[in-house]
C-alpha cells in the first residue's frame, strides 16, 4: 500500500541508533541531549505548537522522574531520551473524567512554563508532527512494559532497567527480558462495495469500527484474519492481503491492518465480542465520514481503522 506508512505513530524515520544503548554514558553526557517527558502514560506538550516538550536531562522536572532513562534514538537535534514522573502526585479531585478511555484532563507541573501540559496521547495523536508522535508512543510502550514486567518470569525476583531502557536484568538467575509487542490483526473485510464493521459491548453510542483480534500463537496473519472474523461475525473470509500497520502503545500492540474479501455474507454474532456486526455500503461509509449517518459515527481519527476506511473510500489501497 504506498500510503502506508503515512499512519499515525509510523514514518517518521527516526535513528533509534540501537548500537549506543549498551554503553550510554557518553550519549548521556551529550549538551545536545534531550528528554520527552511523561507522567502516567501522558507525554507532556509544549503547549505552543501542541508539539513535545524537549527538556535538557538536567532540568529540574526530571527530578521528579524515575532513575531510568530510556533511549529513544538520534534526530536532527541530538539524542533523545524519555523518562517517566514517579515522585509528582498532582491534584486530579476535580478532573472528572481523569483516567477515562479519551481522558481530557490536563495537568501542569510546577517547573514548566505556564502553557506546558500532560494530555492523553490518544487525544493529540492527530496534532502531532510525524517525528513526536513516533518517540511519544515509543516511550509510552516502552515504559508501560517496564512498569508491568518488574518481575522475573523465570524465578520472580524483582529485574532491574538495563540497555538503555531496552531490556530487563534479572540479577538473581541472569534472565534477559524484553520489550513486548503483541500483534494484533485489524480487517477491511469487503464483500462487493460492502465493509463489515462491528461494535463491542459498552462502546460509546454509534461507535462502530473494523473486526481486529490477537494473533494466536502458531498462527499466521492471514490465518488470524479469518478466525477472527469467523469467531465473532460468523463470516468466512478467502483471500488475505497485507495493507499497513501502525504501532499502538495502549498499551502494546502491533495493529495489522489487511484487506479480507469474504465468501459469505451472513451474519452470526458472538455476544461476547460484538453487540452488533453490519455490512455498510460505500455510499453509506461516505456519509459515515462525513458525519452526515443517522446512526454510525466516525471512527476516531488517528486510529488504524478511520486510516484503512478512508483509502478504502478514496481508493487507494494500492
Amino acid at each position: 500500500m504506498e500510503h502506508a506508512e503515512t499512519v499515525t505513530f509510523g514514518g517518521s524515520g527516526l535513528n533509534r541508533a540501537a548500537h549506543l544503548r549498551g554503553a550510554i554514558a557518553e550519549t548521556l553526557a551529550d549538551p545536545a541531549a534531550r528528554c520527552i517527558v511523561l507522567w502516567r502514560g501522558k507525554p507532556l506538550l509544549d503547549g505552543a505548537g501542541a508539539g513535545l516538550s524537549r527538556v535538557p536531562l538536567d532540568h529540574l522536572v526530571l527530578e521528579d522522574a524515575s532513575d531510568m532513562r530510556l533511549f529513544l534514538g538520534l534526530d536532527e537535534g541530538g539524542p533523545v531520551f524519555a523518562a517517566e514522573l514517579t515522585r509528582w502526585d498532582p491534584d486530579v479531585s476535580e478532573a472528572a473524567d481523569f483516567g477515562a478511555f479519551l481522558d481530557p484532563s490536563q495537568q501542569h507541573h510546577p517547573a514548566m512554563p505556564a502553557a506546558a501540559h500532560f494530555a492523553e496521547l490518544r487525544a493529540v495523536m492527530t496534532t502531532l508532527n510525524a517525528r513526536d508522535a513516533e518517540l511519544a508512543a515509543t516511550a509510552r510502550a516502552v515504559i508501560g512494559w517496564h512498569g508491568s514486567h518488574r518481575f522475573c518470569s523465570s524465578c520472580g525476583v524483582e529485574s532491574a532497567p538495563d540497555d538503555a531502557g531496552w531490556r530487563r536484568v534479572c540479577p538473581a538467575c541472569g534472565t534477559f527480558h524484553f520489550p513486548r509487542t503483541d500483534p494484533v490483526v485489524i480487517m477491511l473485510i469487503l464483500s462487493g462495495d460492502n465493509v463489515l464493521m462491528g461494535r463491542s459491548p459498552g462502546w460509546p453510542e454509534g461507535m462502530y469500527s473494523l473486526l481486529a483480534g490477537f494473533v494466536e500463537p502458531g498462527e499466521t496473519i492471514e490465518a488470524a484474519v479469518r478466525r477472527e472474523v469467523f469467531e465473532e461475525a460468523g463470516v468466512t473470509v478467502g483471500p488475505v492481503h497485507y495493507l499497513a500497520s501502525q504501532p499502538w502503545a495502549f498499551p502494546s500492540s502491533l495493529m495489522i491492518g489487511c484487506l479480507g474479501q469474504a465468501t459469505s455474507t451472513e451474519i452470526t454474532l458472538d455476544p461476547v465480542e460484538l453487540e452488533d456486526a453490519v455490512w455498510v455500503s460505500r455510499r453509506d461509509m461516505a456519509r459515515v465520514a462525513h458525519g452526515t449517518h443517522p446512526t454510525i459515527k466516525p471512527a476516531r481519527a488517528g486510529a488504524i481503522a478511520h486510516f484503512l476506511l478512508e483509502n478504502w473510500l478514496m481508493d487507494r489501497l494500492d
